[in-house]
């Protein structure tokens, strides 16, 4: 057994098996503690909370808490191994929504037989929480399982693998053109990958102002094209009326190269052959679509991200979704559209063009990090994501109407 294996299996294990546990946070020492938490003091919020449902917002925990729930049939990289097997990752992100956002949050695994089943699990039990993070459903069961969801629950649903990837994708793509002196609307671009991320990645980059026709995406039998029958209606929004069928034809000139689907599958010699200046961004983790010191060694006048953290411009979900929800919920919206995810990807981006604070340079062990090729997008631990991004998430949230409140709470986020 490997180092890091051992190390992994010995932190999920020790000195107690998981992640997370749940903390009190009122007093249960005496008899008139209990008296209040529980009989005959709980009557007073219940009836409260009957009288008037938005109560529970002021009463319960609610607020704070979100719900992250698989079917663990699309964990990581590994695919299809069940829900059981997910709960370790689900735990993980509810760390990170601790970690980086203060936010409470409950790991749940479902296990059921139609998308359905999956769907009707999920809204009955959604009034629990003030949000619903959606994490490794396979495609094309998410797209339904996401819009059914969005329509039956009164609170936010959001699923991280399509809109979390596609936010900060956005963020670093945009900063990359600026850096290189191109525009998104000006820009050809290659997406190898059809799945969920890269739908979303592509319908983003879009909303954000890139041209749908000249989008070329690549599945495993190669360019979606208009001439194709073997399409999902996910696939058919990205048929291309084009002669091109390869990824050598469509790299040809291109600006700019989105990968989210497997190691290796961006040979050198067709890097070589995109426009100057380009930007490739390969997500495929932990594996890249290629290398950066293989892409770098044959394009010197190149931008690149990966998914990986050691090496520079990490496209990481965690640069967004505990401040999507750290912002959806600290204005009670009901949904998280596609303005709140906008705001996101400006706030993100943004944060960049700044100067970087010591106690970052420190975490990464850097001595000086500055807008440029190298740092499109923040760091993870940079403190100022929780404040920059869910103010702007919570204040689109309220201008785009789908806040339960009329205005950001006085000194909110400052």
């Amino acid at each position: 057994m490997s180092d890091f294996k051992q190390k992994a299996l010995d932190y999920h294990a020790k000195p107690t098996p998981g992640k997370i546990s749940v903390e009190l946070t009122k007093p249960a020492e005496t008899v008139k503690d209990l008296a209040l938490a529980y009989s005959p003091g709980v009557a007073e919020p219940v009836r409260e909370i009957a009288a008037n449902p938005d109560n529970a917002y002021k009463y319960t925990a609610k607020g704070n808490l979100v719900a992250v729930i698989s079917n663990g049939t699309a964990i990581l990289g590994l695919g299809n191994l069940g829900p059981l097997a997910s709960k370790p990752v689900m735990e993980g992100k509810a760390l990170l929504f601790k970690r980086f956002a203060g936010l409470d949050a409950i790991d749940i695994e479902v296990s059921h037989r139609t998308p359905e089943e999956f769907i009707n699990t999920v809204a009955n039990i959604a009034d629990t929480f003030g949000g619903i993070n959606l994490e490794d459903i396979k495609a094309p069961e998410c797209f339904e399982i996401e819009q059914e969801l969005i329509k039956r629950c009164n609170v936010p649903v959001f699923h991280d693998d399509q809109h979390g990837t596609a936010i900060v994708t956005a963020a670093g793509m945009l900063n990359a053109l600026e850096i290189q002196g191109k525009a998104l609307h000006d820009v050809t671009i290659v997406c190898m990958g059809a799945g969920a991320a890269a739908v979303a990645c592509m319908e983003l980059l879009i909303k954000c102002g890139a041209q749908r026709e000249r989008i070329y995406m690549l599945d495993r039998r190669g360019v979606i094209h208009t001439r194709r029958d073997d399409l999902t209606e996910h696939k058919k929004l990205f048929a291309n009326n084009t002669d091109k069928r390869t990824l050598e034809d469509v790299m040809d000139g291109a600006d700019v190269f989105v990968g989210v689907s497997g190691p290796d599958v961006l040979p050198p010699e067709t890097l070589k052959l995109m426009a100057a200046n380009p930007v490739v961004f390969a997500c495929s983790n932990p594996d890249p679509e290629i290398k950066p010191e293989l892409a770098h060694g044959v394009r010197d006048d190149l931008i690149m991200a990966t998914g990986r953290s050691d090496y520079p411009n990490q496209v990481n979900n965690v640069l967004c979704f505990p401040f999507i929800f750290r912002g959806a919920l600290d204005v009670r919206a009901t949904k998280i559209n596609d303005e709140m995810k906008v705001a996101a990807v400006d706030a993100i981006r943004n944060i960049a063009k700044q100067p970087v604070p010591d106690a970052v340079l420190k975490a990464c062990d850097c001595t000086s990090l500055t807008f440029g090729k190298e740092y499109i997008i923040p760091k993870p631990m940079d403190a100022r994501l929780r404040t920059e991004v869910s103010r702007a998430v919570a204040q689109a949230a309220i201008d785009s109407g789908v806040a339960g409140m009329v205005k950001l709470p006085k000194g909110y986020m400052q």
